[in-house]
């Protein structure tokens, strides 16, 4: 998918259905005497749906999509026939949508489980036909309740892609080139700074044809809370991954001050993120000579505070332990309490 089909935040007006007005009808046959009210019920309104579905990775199909109506009920009939029900609307929307109140930016709900259902806005019950009020002093009761009106309701859709492992790390920093070799993914690589714009998934291929994902976010630089670069506009696409690849290129100036600014900037954004685990890949290491990368070791061991481990993309270096060190801490077992 190119950069200018992931669309991943909507902004939308939805309005269910009225309720179908209830019938006042009286009972009019040839042979029947006084034969009494016999007005049907309206119809529900129709619902505004959203439903998940695991073949859509954007919101894109919603970009022009900005308002949405269901169906009104019918009104009720004679011999108590109530209205038909509105026709509902289904949002097809996929895994990983934030369904948000525009207005109060409540999350209403969160759509992760394929074939999830959410009601975004109720259609409007339909009136009771006249039939519901006789009584015993008042046996022919000409009147009957409307139908409610539906709901009108402004919400944003944000989509948080579902991936295991999420890529941190500074532009250009070896992210894109990363994914491109470990998984099938061909995201757009070149040698300046913020080359990804959008966020890129790739599925890992691993031993005995088990897989995991990986989501390759744009770079984020110090400042972003401020708004420098990208801000933190794609951040929400690591806040479901269970594990963070920190990657800082081997000939940067100072690797644990770089490590400590991305921590710094995802804690400003949400200090949740900082209890997920953490991995440290050193990329771009078949730059270094077996002299500079044990003076590196050295220096890292003293100063990292995490596990790390030194890799080439290009050189196809250090990547199957790579795969081998995540899937372990993918897979590792919950501690009890």
């Amino acid at each position: 998918m190119t950069e200018g089909n992931f669309v991943d935040y909507v902004k939308m007006h939805v309005t269910s259905g009225k309720g179908g007005a209830g019938s006042a009808h009286l009972r009019r046959e040839k042979f029947v005497a006084k034969g009494g009210p016999d007005g049907g019920d309206g119809g529900r309104g129709g619902h505004i749906i959203a439903r998940a579905n695991p073949n859509l990775w954007t919101l894109l199909h919603l970009k022009f999509k900005r308002h949405l109506k269901a169906g009104h009920g019918a009104n009720g009939g004679k011999q108590t026939s109530t209205g038909a029900d509105g026709e509902d609307v289904y949002i097809e929307v996929p895994l990983g949508t934030v369904i948000r109140d525009t207005e109060t930016q409540e999350v209403l709900k969160e759509i992760t489980e394929e074939g999830q259902e959410y009601i975004i806005a109720e259609g409007g019950m339909g009136g009771l036909g006249n039939s519901h009020f006789k009584t015993a002093t008042n046996q022919t009761p000409r009147y009957a309740q409307p139908g409610i009106d539906g709901q009108e309701v402004d919400v944003t859709l944000e989509l948080k892609v579902l991936a295991d492992v999420g890529l941190v790390g500074f532009p250009n920093a070896g992210k894109s080139t990363l994914l491109s070799v470990i998984t099938a993914a061909k995201p757009k690589i070149a040698n300046y700074e913020f080359t990804t714009l959008k966020p890129n998934l790739g599925i890992v291929q691993y031993r005995d044809f088990q897989t995991f994902v990986i989501a390759d976010i744009p770079g984020i630089i110090e400042g972003a809370a401020e708004g420098k670069g990208l801000g933190y506009r794609f951040l929400r696409h690591i806040e479901r991954n269970s594990t963070l690849l920190f990657m800082i290129p081997a000939d940067a100036p100072d690797i644990t001050e770089q490590y400590q600014i991305l921590l710094h900037e995802l804690e400003k954004y949400n200090p949740e993120l900082l209890d997920k685990d953490r991995l440290i890949a050193i990329t771009k290491s078949d730059m270094l000579d077996a002299e500079l990368k044990a003076e590196l070791k050295a220096e890292l061991d003293k100063n990292l505070p995490i596990e790390y481990m030194f890799i080439s993309s290009v050189a196809q270096q250090g990547l199957t332990v790579l795969k081998d060190r995540l899937w372990a801490m993918l897979n590792r077992p919950a501690i009890e309490e």
